[in-house]
């Protein structure tokens, strides 16, 4: 039997600095054999490699565990030690009871894990004056090490952004460190193993810090250093030897520290680079720093210093210029052919002192310059001043911008196409979604959601990459959440942002609108408790939960999720939320901002709803049978004042719209009796509007599930497949490739829709995600089983697709579904990974005959429970690869 494989801890491959005293072990079993299962499973854990060769687990051994988990396993051995690395291995039994060989060893690091580890200071440079963008801090370091090292780790943080080097080499691949939280909370920290960077004799540290969101703008012009004035370093550069001695480098007084060629560097503006600036050799040995001044020591901070938990932000791919106009003389805009986030890099020969600009946008104006209107107060502007002594190549490094199009000026003759490519930034998160059917229009909508995913999780969930805003909206992430989880492996993203929701908080338990907070203590209250947006608290762990069967993001989080129904139960009059808050965001029939057709105290309530049984079901989760049973009270009582308020005893809603009626449907917030006629009422305004969507934020994650779950699959079809505004697809027509923050972004009759609220990458629309990979590409979470341990195999056919496949990543292996629909034959290829199984739900008419792999359903191997209702075909299967199809009847 083939050992395990993708050994994976706290998800990820061999991690190093983890602050998590009990991590969780993960891994996939390999076979192909039909129902093929875990049965056993032994890990161990060693102090070295070699032990484990030795079969030796001197930390833990589990022994023999007869179960079938190999997700989400909790560390139980001995107490870890701080900067320690742990190798781990496991083995597993099949169904057969057969034993695989060992696992190829892993390894996970332990970081600082105490804060008194951190005996180092704040350094920068001279007391800033002011708080407008400054000319980025440079400091370094020498040190000595008589011999050779057998263990170097960096452990380095930022108020602000840094880079850090040894030798004239640079440190990492990640981007935008330390990463962004509630500084005054929690300062995220980075831990590198740079072992081979460390050599015998003079060596240096040098590091490089820019204002990034500690210090620079945040949404609003007036709105600067948030949390520290100017950027500060710090780090911890431990060196160990082969006798067991230690020598710790770390920031203080006695390191150098100057300006250079960085005169300016911010996230919303953009970055000037001055080469006639730069210090040669600067992070070198040999260097002279005798000009540089002592670093200056800042104040220390009360927040807790912490591993960064969730994926670094790396340069993932790249963009070659395809096409360069010149609308204006010595004006050249590059096409790079998608809208992207990340930066640009050029190549340029030029004299000396020739100041080259790039300016960003997303799209054109008519007359083919950049349209820059919508970045409101962000100037997306880098400039580079040249050395003149051949060629250059330059990319900045403490800004990104959100564009399609760059604005080059100040060259005597216009780059090349090769000498332009943009650099494309966001979370190392894996994709995990493979879509594609045989519509072309709905396969560019799912590559709009994906780019859109991909542009917007840089740090946390933004609302927009390219304007002077991106922030983490928390409803914005909420109801995307599935749609994200679906598409990319946003665990360890979540997770982390699911931190700076829950530290945004105010004193009364509410949730903020944003994570981080930046909104609250700016423009003080009304930022918090809002609907939908501050259940982001409740709903985003409970849907990790379901996606990957996490259940301490639930531990970690219930006090605060269970103040939160606390403080909407207290607020509340007669157990209605307030009549506040943001509505239906961007519903097109919205005419005034946060005013549409549905009421706001309707969508409050309703979520209220929503909320408190997710808690009871939490709660459950975590067997707190009680607080379940008080929840679930709480939450009749809820649904029973929502409908004295807002539904007439004929089963109609107040608040005319699509959104009230989403919401009663969705969220089960109807009696029996006043369902049909709700459904009917909805039918009829989807008709009224000629089968357009005419809902914002609130409404359209709910519209397309919604229809399948009152079986008008075919009514959510039409909807998915209309060309004309407001739709998904006018958006596509239009030429986007990601997706657009209102319905009518840009209009052939009209052109571009208010600046204010104009993102031609915001992905909260692209939510029909979710209901594209469960409904067309057929593969879905099971009701009750979370992380897919069992799923759904329910491809189900509508007018205008006649075949699809998904692929999906899980945590267990890939999940596949590709199916052909033609006159005659349903036909289905699904593969489901070793260690799990899934339920198959096919449409089936009277009479029709149903094969899998050349048998029919009753006598096929892999198959059970087989059952016909509802038009539908129903059995289980077990781990394996499925031929199926329904032949129509004579």
């Amino acid at each position: 039997m083939n050992a395990p494989l993708r050994l994976r801890c706290e998800y990820l491959e061999n991690p190093v600095g983890l602050d998590v005293a009990e991590p969780r072990f993960s891994w996939r079993m390999v076979s192909d054999a039909r129902g093929a299962r875990q049965s056993a499973r032994q890990i161990q854990v060693a102090t070295d490699a070699a032990l484990l060769a030795a079969d030796t687990g001197d930390v833990w051994d589990t022994g023999k565990v007869a179960d079938d988990v190999c997700v989400q396993v909790v560390y139980e051995g001995a107490a870890l030690e701080a900067r320690r690395r742990y190798w781990w291995r496991v083995r597993v039994s099949d169904e057969r009871g057969e034993a695989s060989t060992w696992s190829d060893p892993a390894y996970w690091e332990t970081g600082l894990l105490s804060e008194g580890a951190w005996d180092a200071k704040w350094i920068s440079v001279a007391e800033r004056e002011g708080t407008m963008g400054q000319p980025c801090p440079y400091v370094r370091r020498e040190f000595d090490c008589a011999r050779k090292p057998t263990r170097a780790r960096l452990y380095a943080t930022a108020l602000g952004l840094y880079e850090c080097s040894i030798n004239g080499k640079r440190v990492g691949e990640d981007w935008l460190t330390p990463g962004w939280t509630d500084y005054k909370i929690r300062i995220p920290y980075q831990t590198y193993d740079v072992t081979g960077m460390v050599g015998v004799g003079e060596n240096v540290i040098g590091a490089i810090v820019g204002d990034g969101w500690a210090c620079g703008e945040l949404v609003w012009p007036d709105n600067r250093a948030m949390w520290s004035k100017q950027p500060f370093f710090m780090a911890l550069l431990v060196i160990e030897y082969e006798d067991g001695a230690v020598e710790t480098i770390r920031t203080d007084e006695n390191w150098r520290a100057t300006t250079g060629p960085i005169l300016d560097s911010e996230l919303y503006n953009g970055e000037t680079y001055d080469t006639r600036l730069e210090m040669p050799g600067w992070d070198a040995p040999g260097f002279d720093d005798s000009d540089w001044q002592a670093a200056w020591v800042g104040p220390g901070t009360t927040a807790v210093m912490s591993a960064k938990p969730g994926p670094i932000v790396r340069s993932i791919q790249e963009f070659p210029a395809l096409e360069r106009t010149e609308p204006q003389p010595g004006v050249f805009i590059y096409d790079v052919g998608q809208n992207m986030v990340g930066r640009v890099r050029i190549r340029v020969t030029a004299p000396a002192g020739t100041t080259i600009q790039l300016r960003h946008g997303e799209v054109l104006n008519a007359d083919g310059t950049l349209y820059t209107e919508n970045l409101c107060s962000a100037k997306a502007t880098d400039r580079y001043v040249c050395r003149g002594d051949g060629q250059e190549v330059w990319e900045p490094r403490f800004t990104y911008h959100g564009f399609r199009y760059v604005e080059v000026t100040g060259c005597a003759e216009p780059l090349e196409l090769a000498d332009v490519t943009g650099v494309v930034m966001h979370a190392d998160v894996a994709l995990t979604a493979r879509f594609s059917c045989s519509n072309e229009l709905v396969n560019k909508l799912q590559h709009n959601i994906e780019w859109s995913q991909r542009g917007n999780f840089m740090e946390v969930p933004t609302d927009s990459p390219q304007r002077s805003e991106r922030m983490g909206w928390t409803g914005d992430a909420q109801v995307y959440g599935p749609t994200a989880c679906y598409t990319m492996d946003v665990a360890m993203f979540y997770s982390k942002w699911c931190v700076d929701v829950e530290d945004g908080r105010d004193a009364e338990g509410a949730f903020p609108s944003m994570a981080p907070d930046v909104a609250g203590p700016v423009r003080g209250a009304g930022w918090h408790g809002v609907a939908v947006w501050a259940d982001a608290g409740v709903i985003c762990p409970w849907t990790i939960y379901r996606f990957y069967g996490d259940t301490r993001i639930l531990e970690r989080h219930y006090d605060s999720m269970a103040r939160w129904i606390d403080y909407m139960e207290r607020t509340s009059e007669d157990l209605m939320r307030p009549d506040d808050g943001y509505g239906d965001h961007l519903n097109p029939d919205q005419e005034v901002p946060n005013y549409g057709p549905a009421p706001r105290a309707l969508i409050g309530t309703a979520y209220f709803v929503r909320c408190t049984e997710l808690m009871a079901q939490t709660a459950t989760v975590l067997g707190r049978t009680d607080d379940a049973r008080r929840y679930e009270g709480l939450a009749d009582r809820v649904r029973a004042a929502f409908n004295r308020e807002f539904v007439s005893p004929s089963g109609r809603l107040v608040g005319h719209g699509q959104t009230p009626y989403l919401l009663a449907l969705a969220f089960d917030l109807l009696p029996e009796e006043k369902r049909a006629k709700a459904t009917e009422v909805l039918l009829g305004l989807f008709e009224e509007s000629e089968w357009h969507l005419r809902t914002g934020m609130v409404g359209t994650p709910l519209l397309n599930p919604t229809l399948t779950k009152l079986g008008r699959t075919d009514a959510a079809y039409r909807l998915l497949l209309q060309e004309t505004r407001p739709s998904w697809l006018f958006m596509v027509l239009q030429g986007a490739t990601t997706m657009w923050e209102v319905w009518d972004g840009y209009t052939p009759e009209r052109g571009f829709a208010p600046p204010r609220v104009l993102s031609f990458n915001h992905f909260f629309f692209g939510s029909v995600g979710e209901w594209i990979y469960e409904v067309v590409g057929g593969i879905a979470l099971d009701p009750e089983v979370p992380g897919f341990k069992r799923f759904r195999i329910q491809p189900q056919p509508g007018e205008g697709i006649d075949h699809a496949e998904l692929t999906l990543d899980s945590p267990y292996g890939p999940i596949a579904c590709r199916w052909r629909k033609t006159a005659k034959v349903f036909s289905v290829a699904a593969n489901v990974p070793a260690n799990t199984t899934a339920a198959v739900v096919l449409p089936c008419g009277e009479g029709d005959q149903v094969l899998v792999n050349g048998s029919t359903a009753e006598e096929a191997a892999g198959v059970s429970d087989v059952r016909v209702a509802g038009g539908n075909v129903m059995f289980d299967v077990v781990a394996g690869e499925y031929e199926i199809e329904v032949r129509a009847g004579r």
